[in-house]
């Protein structure tokens, strides 16, 4: 995806093994087990992900189960209730501005928060839109500090 303020492209994504299943002698029912028991651990999916590829040995879950991450926390009802990315805005959020009211004159770090919160809103829209968050979701700083807390 190109960057919006930039004129630079975004850096390509790593490469999937040639045979999906070859590295991995777990079940499908194996897999979703081990996800569950990772997000009872209070991982998210992208670290989930992470784990199972690092210590499992399982380079793709949707190779081995037909479905992502998110499909199967969704479909054990363990879902966040927050789209991953959004929350992970909010947290970047929160700390710039917490360093914004330590150092008022840093304009660099004023025009970074101005560019995220512009972003979080535009995600915020797309996820009303695609009814992952309630209709009258709105972006604040007051709230996206209680989420931030509450996630932690």
């Amino acid at each position: 995806m190109a960057r919006i303020y930039a004129r630079k492209k975004g850096s390509s994504g790593s490469k999937k093994p040639a045979k999906p299943g070859m590295f991995t002698d777990f079940s499908k029912d194996e897999v979703e087990k081990i996800i569950l028991k990772l997000r009872k651990e209070g991982y998210q999916q992208a670290k989930i992900g992470l784990i199972l590829r690092d210590q499992y040995g399982i380079p793709s879950v949707k190779a081995i189960t037909g479905k992502s991450i998110l499909k199967i926390l969704e479909e054990n009802n363990v879902a966040p209730e927050i789209p991953q990315d959004l929350l992970n805005l909010l947290k970047k959020a929160v700390l710039l501005r917490k360093h914004m009211e330590k150092h008022k004159k840093d304009a660099t770090s004023k025009r970074g928060l101005e560019l995220l919160e512009s972003k979080i809103r535009r995600m915020g829209k797309y996820y009303i839109k695609t009814k992952k968050l309630p209709e009258g979701w709105k972006y604040s700083y007051e709230e996206a500090q209680l989420i931030v807390q509450t996630v932690k």
